[in-house]
């Protein structure tokens, strides 16, 4: 169910039908079924597929930990494709909110993406602006 309502609430990133496993504060577990709908032309997962996955994660992790009062915005991403994503995917992702967090705070988040064997395919760095929301 929580997969699902993200999807409402984040309409472009319930496109890949992604689905969260595990989500605590500062960590999160999301994995990608192997499906047409996610494939490039080689038959592995499309590397768009790859960074909203890893997205995902680290907004989960990001989001897990900041205060009702607070709120995060993705500044830039990065991706390193290691091999072709194969099969069901799981990404990780671990985050530790700084101590002092000021009007606006840049933090860098690392996904992990790996296939069933464990084997990284891929890894995602996001970068993502926390701030308070105006009251």
């Amino acid at each position: 169910m929580f997969s699902l309502a993200l999807g409402l609430i984040a309409p472009y990133s319930g496109t890949i039908g992604a689905r969260v496993e595990e989500i605590g504060p500062g960590y999160a577990r999301v994995t990608l079924r192997d499906r047409r709908r996610v494939r490039n032309h080689l038959r592995s997962t499309h590397a768009i597929a790859l960074i909203n996955l890893g997205e995902i994660a680290t907004g989960l992790a990001v989001l897990s930990t900041v205060s009702a009062n607070m709120r995060g915005i993705v500044l830039g991403i990065e991706a390193s494709f290691v091999k072709k994503a194969r099969g069901k995917l799981t990404a990780t992702a671990d985050f530790r909110l700084p101590e002092l967090v000021e009007e606006n705070t840049s933090c860098e988040v690392t996904a992990q993406l790996r296939d069933e064997s464990g084997e990284t395919v891929a890894e995602v760095k996001a970068t993502w602006l926390i701030g308070y929301q105006a009251s």
